[in-house]
């Protein structure tokens, strides 16, 4: 997989390079078509129905460090795994540089509050908000997580983002691996690349990087999971037992009333989400 700058206004664009002609997959809620463990996008391409999966952590990485428009060249259906966070995606973005073009960034700003929920007894939603703030509460009946924090609070901005989510391991259950690889699924899966979960508690034997690592990998995937967007947005995300499905049915509802958020930039004002100052321009 390779990054390549792109030029203002082109997005975040993902292309299957190992087809002819490249496919391309520019970043929208709509070209999420399955959302089963990670998000995947799809496109029609000269009549086959291509796929790439589990963009959610390199999508979050991208909307940590700020970056609106990228080639992301890839050779295969999947994203690296790497080690199961956005730390490496993070690191490797920043040791190349980011580069500040001419244009002003532009941001989602939600005007109206707006909510979506499932029969499982998720929900997540939208609501006006000077900044961009994730509330995120998980439950699991399981003891790995009966010492570990179910909520968390992030005001982002690309530092807190950095040292609070980017680290944050996704996460699974042993008894669930034979069951996934019969459909295809978690083929790649290890406890280097991500927190495995028996039936005492967790497998890995280093344990948790930190003590609320769950709930703060599921806002490192609503950060990713969000950013399909494209553009980052201006207002309160606040969820409860949500996923990659419940996080894309919220964007995509909120495309669908237009009276519920504006684009806005901001030539001469600074604007409510900060990024890092410590990117290489």
């Amino acid at each position: 997989m390779t990054l390549r700058p792109a030029p203002v206004d082109t997005g975040i664009v993902f292309r299957r390079i190992d087809v002819e002609p490249a496919a391309e997959f520019k970043v929208s809620p709509q070209i999420v078509g399955e959302t089963t463990l990670c998000t995947t996008i799809v496109c029609q391409h000269q009549g086959v129905l291509l796929k790439i999966a589990t963009i959610e952590h390199l999508m979050s990485a991208l909307a940590g460090v700020g970056i609106d428009n990228v080639f992301i060249d890839i050779t295969s259906d999947e994203v690296p795994i790497m080690d199961g966070s956005a730390s490496h995606f993070v690191f490797l973005l920043q040791a190349a540089g980011i580069k500040v073009q001419e244009a002003p960034k532009q941001f989602v700003r939600i005007l109206k509050p707006l909510r979506v929920e499932n029969e499982q007894g998720g929900w997540a939603e939208f609501l006006p908000f000077e900044g961009y703030r994730l509330n995120f509460s998980i439950a699991f009946s399981h003891p790995a997580f009966e010492n570990t924090a179910e909520k968390m609070v992030l005001d982002f901005s690309a530092t807190s983002y950095f040292k609070e989510v980017s680290r944050a391991r996704t996460f699974g259950f042993m008894k669930d691996m034979d069951m996934l690889r019969a459909k295809n699924l978690g083929l790649g899966a290890s406890l280097k690349n991500a927190i495995g979960l028996g039936d005492e508690g967790v497998v890995n034997a280093e344990g948790l990087r930190d003590k609320d690592e769950f709930v703060r990998h599921k806002i490192l995937d609503a950060v990713g999971d969000l950013y399909m967007l494209g553009h980052p947005v201006i207002g309160e995300f606040n969820a409860h037992k949500s996923g990659h499905a419940l996080n894309n049915q919220l964007i995509r509802a909120l495309l669908n009333q237009p009276e519920c958020y504006e684009l806005v930039s901001f030539r001469e004002q600074t604007p409510p989400v900060n990024y890092s100052s410590t990117l290489v321009v």
